[in-house]
């Protein structure tokens, strides 16, 4: 049962009283809640598993594999090379978004590696006139070889502005790109729509993921569990997300308890020990009928037939005879007139003997009315029976929630303490992909560009670094990329740089503070950065959304982010962007 349990009671073992939910998101309750997620060696196993069976070095595109026999059958394989990942457009129409998945990344470099089983099954779908010593070559690739180099997973970042940085033998270094881009795209996608999800719903409200059953597949759904925690939620319903990655559980109950109950006599047991007590249990059903009388003559409802639905009454009875200290029904199966008298009397039987029922569901209607009715209700019965219980009894509102509806919660009045969200969150329906790119930027120490007719689509040359630069408010006002062979940007100090989005027109700023993005996070075939668990990683989230001002994060029309490129890196790509028609004219000549 205490599986069971900690699902439903974690919406009451958080924060049992309702003063709790209105008076946050305080430093200490975020601390709180990412002490109940302490990340425990038995959690990091249990992900490097899942990355294990998950992400294979043979989920991957063929064609990386036809590109790769191609070097090596030139001999250029083990050429050093440097590749990017980056996205091109914010998501969401917004400003920003956050990077995820970099944990992830890590646990599949350091396990790759092709088994007999992966080199027979691609030499069976390589064309047959395939070297056979390409497939021995395989077997011996590994990530030795690899460095990356890094932001922060959890960082708020930009269109454009390199996210990973991957080094190493031109070969293994393209094999990863279809693996890293996966891993990456949909985490920092739903990650992001969760952060926009929570700064919808401001910080007060608990938020709980609940998109198991709508996710795309069963990996979609673990993803999407893990990176809504990041990205803001408090909650998953995910069961399975519990137990890989420390995220606290919480659940209620479905329609379908309600409505397979019919008649009182599907109630068994019947009988309830009160808490603390030595006598002999108490016929649950005949207290609660009669506080349900109570409660039918204070609200001045007739207790007849239509007004109490009584396969309802004996659903609530019956769970709440097996969690008598988690007691959280959904209401409105029939009517939340209906649902609210039952539940009523129901946790009053609970809270005469000695018990704490946590709260109610809403799941239909317009639940912003609804839940200020059932506050009403809930605050009369306090005050009426003095029953200090139903005063931090907490509302559960779930209806396929959008941000949108996030938007109309924070602007009408309503009651709802916590807000289940599912479909529109882990299945981003606003936009369903990040467009995460991976692009070769160097190649045996020579800078390369893609030029493309679309201007959008090309590329910037060259290994890199990432600055961001902060006013004398602490705030960011600008991230600079630069060649990774530049000094880096001092604070107090003129710099002259290339906004990638603007006119040409080039600026002139001077930042307060500089912070750099890149950190090398994997070399020699070893993690040399520590693994953040989800809250850890949960925790930069919050920290990095805060430091950025509030015109950025908007979620409708917000001010752009400038992305500029350093004064030397500007013009490399215009030396590339002239001399490169004349490179490839070698016909004419």
């Amino acid at each position: 049962m205490s599986k069971v349990t900690s699902q439903i009671g974690l919406l009451k073992s958080i924060e049992s009283r309702r003063e709790n939910f209105k008076s946050q998101r305080s430093p200490a309750s975020v601390e709180n809640l990412n002490n109940m997620a302490a990340h425990s060696s038995s959690t990091c196993k249990n992900m490097e598993q899942s990355i294990l069976e998950r992400v294979p070095p043979l989920l991957t595109d063929l064609y990386q594999f036809t590109m790769v026999y191609a070097y090596w059958r030139t001999g250029r394989h083990q050429e050093h090379s440097v590749f990017e990942l980056f996205f091109r457009e914010n998501p969401f129409c917004g400003c920003f978004s956050l990077f995820a998945g970099l944990s992830d990344c890590l646990l599949f470099l350091r396990s790759f590696h092709f088994t007999d089983k992966d080199v027979d099954f691609l030499r069976s779908v390589l064309p047959t006139t395939t070297d056979p010593a390409f497939f021995q070559y395989l077997k011996t690739l590994d990530c030795s070889g690899v460095t990356l180099r890094s932001v922060p997973e959890g960082t708020v970042v930009f269109a454009r502005e390199p996210l990973l940085e991957v080094a190493g033998p031109l070969a293994v270094v393209q094999l990863l790109e279809t693996s890293l881009l996966c891993l990456v795209n949909y985490a920092s996608l739903v990650c992001s729509n969760a952060a926009r999800f929570r700064l919808a719903s401001g910080p007060r409200k608990k938020l709980l993921e609940m998109g198991l059953r709508r996710a795309q597949g069963p990996d979609g759904g673990l993803t999407a569990s893990r990176y809504s925690y990041i990205g803001g939620f408090d909650l998953t319903s995910n069961v399975q997300a519990g137990l890989l990655f420390g995220i606290p559980v919480a659940g209620t109950m479905a329609h379908s308890y309600v409505t397979s109950f019919t008649s009182m006599e599907e109630v068994r047991p019947q009988m309830l020990l009160g808490v603390n007590s030595n006598h002999e249990p108490v016929d649950f059903i005949s207290l609660t009928k009669g506080w349900l009388t109570r409660v039918c003559e204070l609200l001045g409802v007739e207790p007849e037939p239509g007004k109490i639905h009584e396969g309802e009454l004996a659903a609530f009875l019956s769970y709440a005879i097996a969690y008598p200290q988690n007691f959280l029904p959904v209401i409105d199966s029939y009517s939340v007139t209906c649902g609210l008298l039952n539940f009523c009397a129901v946790a009053l039987a609970l809270c005469e003997l000695g018990y704490r029922p946590v709260g109610v569901r809403l799941d239909s209607g317009d639940l912003c009315k609804q839940s200020v009715d059932v506050r009403r209700v809930l605050k009369l019965c306090s005050k009426h029976f003095s029953i200090t219980a139903f005063e931090s009894l907490i509302i559960v509102g779930t209806n396929n929630i959008s941000e949108e509806t996030m938007v109309e919660f924070s602007k009408k009045e309503n009651e709802i303490d916590v807000i289940g969200v599912g479909t529109h969150l882990v299945t981003c329906t606003k936009q369903p992909s990040l467009g995460c790119v991976y692009k070769l930027v160097e190649v045996r120490g020579r800078p390369t560009m893609k030029i493309s007719e679309d201007p959008e689509k090309s590329t910037v040359p060259g290994r890199k670094s990432l600055y961001r630069l902060l006013d004398a408010q602490g705030n960011p006002f600008l991230d600079l990329v630069c060649l990774a062979q530049e000094s880096p940007p001092e604070a107090g100090l003129l710099i002259r740089c290339h906004p990638l989005t603007s006119d040409g027109t080039p600026l002139s700023v001077t930042p307060v503070q500089v912070i750099c993005l890149r950190q090398e996070v994997f070399t020699n075939g070893e993690v040399i950065h520590p693994f953040t668990c989800a809250a850890e990683t949960k925790a930069n989230v919050h920290d990095s959304l805060q430091r950025l001002h509030p015109r950025h994060k908007q979620l409708e029309e917000p001010e752009s982010y400038t992305v500029a490129l350093s004064e030397t890196l500007y013009n490399l790509v215009r030396a590339l962007t002239i001399a490169s028609p004349k490179k490839n004219s070698f016909l004419f000549n």
